[in-house]
């Protein structure tokens, strides 16, 4: 498993909106999709290496700003992330987000990057390496229900990952759904535009909920979820929004990235605190089975985890070397006596 080496330099590589987008480009997004899969696949694979923690929320009637840390001993990271529903309404981004990598060797920050478009990567991601393990044989066909900014990455890394050939879309705003369909145009996807979540659900294998509304919602009703199908559900994301009937909870099989976190702000929130689940972690390494029958219903009641922005940060360090896509910051002081701190302040005096 490869580290980040521990640095000498005060200058810290920061990755940049601009040159995340161009970094994007560089590789092409379904193959940087698939090996942010497979860096995250990789990292739940040592599951128990890494410090845990619900992460840390500061809620206001707006919305909500979060960081989410992480170390596996070697290498720390965080993200800070912010979730305002309401953003979007005065032209703003509901999500936006930034991370750092640090060596635990000597604390020294090693990567600073944006994470609003790495975060959406990473999401993706996540939803289709869990849905490799968890969609039934075959899975081709998904509806997208609620189709915001998340919707096309979900879309792309599902058909990069697990051979998704169609794409049903729907949302409450039409002109959500129109944007989502204009981006996705060319990308290799049958597209639909459906006139309700019902339609957008025929003959879906998966079906993806990502809805921004922060408040407990009923997107799919029990009598809407037939048998043999895997659910995505990205959109509840913190304490009191949430976006399934608790009878569609009651007839799946739940898989979590931490319980502890899941809890608090997935589906599962409606629950029992005793309510079974199963972690993906222990699906990944075998411990513990993913789908067993064609007729189960499978629950990934995802709400995003530091380990995967851990794995996001980790990929792109490994992956701006040799490119001009990242600037170095002047981000720590460096005097060339390290008890000298003062003296250094003196001497760049005008």
């Amino acid at each position: 498993m490869p580290h980040i080496p521990p640095s000498d330099k005060a200058l810290v590589p920061f990755v940049s909106v601009e040159n995340m987008m161009k970094l994007v480009h560089h590789i092409g997004i379904e193959p940087m999709l698939r090996g942010l899969a497979d860096y995250i696949e990789q990292d739940f694979r040592r599951w128990d290496l890494f410090d845990k923690t619900p992460r840390v929320a500061s809620h206001s009637a707006e919305g909500v700003i979060e960081l989410m840390p992480t170390s596996d001993g070697e290498v720390y990271g965080f993200k800070y992330v912010n979730g305002h529903p309401r953003n979007t309404s005065a032209g703003l981004q509901t999500v936006t987000a930034f991370g750092l990598l640090a060596n635990v060797g000597n604390g020294y920050p090693v990567l600073l990057s944006e994470m609003t478009v790495l975060t959406a990567l990473r999401t993706a991601a996540t939803s289709a390496m869990v849905a490799k393990y968890l969609a039934p044989k075959g899975a081709d066909t998904m509806a997208m229900i609620g189709n915001g900014a998340q919707s096309e990455f979900q879309s792309l890394a599902m058909k990069a990952i697990c051979g998704l050939k169609s794409v049903r879309l729907w949302d409450v705003d039409p002109a959500a759904t129109r944007k989502a369909a204009h981006n996705l145009k060319g990308l290799g996807l049958d597209v639909h535009l459906c006139s309700s979540a019902e339609d957008a659900m025929e003959g879906a294998h998966i079906i993806t909920t990502c809805t921004a509304d922060k408040q407990f919602a009923t997107i799919l009703t029990d009598n809407m979820i037939g048998t043999g199908v895997h659910i995505n559900a990205i959109g509840g994301d913190c304490p009191g929004k949430t976006e399934l009937a608790p009878g569609v909870l009651h007839r799946a099989d739940i898989f979590v990235e931490y319980p502890e976190q899941t809890r608090i702000e997935g589906e599962i929130q409606q629950l029992a605190p005793d309510h079974p689940v199963t972690q993906m972690w222990e699906v990944i390494n075998g411990s513990k089975p993913g789908r067993s029958s064609a007729g189960q219903i499978t629950l990934f009641d995802s709400v995003g985890f530091a380990i995967e922005d851990f794995s996001a940060l980790r990929y792109v360090r490994d992956h701006i070397g040799g490119t001009d896509l990242y600037l170095e910051l002047d981000l720590l002081a460096d005097p060339d006596d390290p008890r000298d701190l003062f003296g250094m302040l003196c001497r760049a005096a005008p």
